[in-house]
């Protein structure tokens, strides 16, 4: 394949990395591009016209899987003049004009407060045929105001808010994202209603940390009023909600949980660590006693709900009694799941330059342990639900082996991952549509339905998914430079794109 042929659209991949948070971005990016002509690339497609990538700066190795990747894609953009990459995202943020000195062929850089400008960024560099590095300091336009193209027509990630104002010492996120900047809740809303309007059923409230929601607008109580306010989206079945952070985690969201009967039961707060020491180190204003209570609280408003949560193992200084605590936690809160993570440098944290970084194979041995403890624990929580009917909304791409075993997969009203038999509804069930259906095995991370189902709901967001029609929200471009389609132009004589 070689670029688009003239009067043509140009084509479009988004490779993405990273967080919820970068998966939503990179709905936008698409939304951004289609607005201004370009199309999808069919998966089956040599080469897209543009690839951007959309990157994370958490983990240690971030920048080296980016280099690794945009190397590979060095001679491939050779043979087809034309062809432009893009970066955007928090390594975007965090390097800057580093990545077009390490990777001079690549043609846009652009960072987390600046999503809107990408299509105007392509046409300069192409106009220019050089580099376009622009990076601001500072959200100009809240990110949902930007057009999106949906990936699902049954659930919708619809943020809330931007940013963080908490400095652990282990994240970067706040100095990429930036301070908190908050939507006003009739934005929101209205965000819910129109994804509802195009069939969508279940809903996650996005944000670093979403239970902070307010804090720009002077209302500490601003997050459990948007949960009941969700509650009356006619056609809205399920709202979720993540990440919330253990220090601002009020009663009064609990209740909004447990009085809300479309706000799902399933809650993500995470850990970090169960060491009251290194929580401190970690800069987490909480302690292990605390975030037990919050746990106790939401099991006495909700005894079904399904509490999941991230930890990290090995964080400097971390000595073997901290590493207990931390299980003794685990053991004591009974999560439905765990995200663990072994501690890795993140270059630019105060964390990175503690002494008492631990050895690898130290780390290593504690995270081990730290997986049995939590499968254990996981798997028992899982049995109790054999025998039980549950809600399931069915889902696409969930279960690895679905096509082999014949099974169908989705989540339940709790979070949990549910690979169901179809029965006599095989070929008529259909991704965004309702199954209720007997749990039959449970297994750490999933359970089994292995009966027929229950019962089936066609959905709207069934009708969408059999018609292949995801939801668009088409956004306002406000202070944005005007976006249109983009015009071709001969490949570059010179610039990056000769490299």
């Amino acid at each position: 394949m070689t670029t688009a042929a003239a009067g043509s659209p140009r084509t479009y991949q988004v490779r993405t990395y990273g967080c919820q948070m970068n998966v939503h971005d990179s709905e936008r990016i698409s939304g951004l591009l289609e607005d201004a002509g370009y199309v999808r690339a069919a998966e089956s497609a040599e080469q897209p016209d543009v690839v951007v990538f959309n990157t994370c700066a958490v983990r240690e190795n971030a920048d080296n899987r980016l280099y690794g990747n945009l190397g590979h894609l060095r001679p491939v953009k050779t043979k087809h003049p034309g062809m432009q990459i893009a970066v955007g995202g928090c390594l975007a943020q965090k390097d800057r004009g580093e990545i077009v000195r390490k990777a001079p062929w690549v043609d846009v850089v652009f960072g987390t407060h600046n999503i809107g400008s990408l299509p105007a960024l392509l046409d300069r560099a192409r106009h220019n045929a050089a580099a376009e590095v622009e990076i601001l300091e500072s959200l100009e336009v809240f990110p949902s105001t930007l057009p999106t193209r949906r990936e699902s027509t049954y659930a919708g990630w619809v943020s809330i808010s931007v940013g963080c104002n908490n400095t652990c010492t282990f994240c970067i996120v706040p100095s990429l994202r930036g301070k908190e900047k908050d939507r006003r809740p009739g934005d929101v809303l209205s965000e819910v209603r129109a994804l509802v309007a195009e069939g969508v059923l279940e809903v996650t409230l996005l944000g670093q940390n979403v239970n902070s929601y307010g804090v720009e607008f002077g209302d500490r109580y601003a997050f459990g009023k948007l949960l009941r306010a969700c509650g009356d989206v006619d056609g809205l079945e399920r709202v979720r909600f993540t990440s919330p952070h253990p220090k601002d985690f009020t009663d009064d969201v609990i209740a909004a949980m447990a009085e809300t009967p479309n706000v799902c039961h399933s809650l993500h707060m995470p850990l970090q660590s169960g060491s009251d020491d290194v929580l401190r180190a970690m800069r987490r204003s909480y302690r292990s006693e605390k975030y037990l209570g919050i746990i106790s609280k939401v099991r006495a408003a909700m005894p079904d709900a399904a509490i999941t949560t991230d930890i990290i193992v090995g964080f400097p200084g971390e000595t073997e009694a901290d590493f207990q605590q931390t299980l003794d936690v685990v053991r004591e809160a009974r999560f439905s799941s765990a995200f663990t993570f072994q501690y890795s440098k993140r270059p630019g944290t105060p964390a990175a330059t503690m002494a008492d970084q631990l050895p690898k194979q130290v780390v290593q041995e504690r995270y081990e342990r730290l997986i049995a403890c939590v499968e254990e624990i996981t798997w028992a929580e899982n049995k109790k639900l054999v025998g039980e009917t549950v809600e399931v909304l069915v889902a696409v791409g969930e279960g690895r082996k679905d096509e082999r075993t014949g099974r169908m997969s989705g989540r339940a009203r709790d979070g949990r991952l549910v690979h169901f038999a179809t029965g006599d509804l095989a070929g008529r069930i259909r991704p965004g549509d309702i199954v209720h259906t007997t749990v039959t095995y449970a297994a750490p991370h999933h359970l089994n339905a292995d009966g027929a189902p229950v019962a089936h709901r066609r959905t709207r967001a069934g009708d969408a998914a059999e018609a292949g029609r995801a939801p668009r929200t088409p956004g306002v471009l406000l202070g944005l430079p005007t976006v249109g389609a983009p015009a071709e132009s001969p490949a570059p004589a010179g610039g990056c794109a000769a490299h």
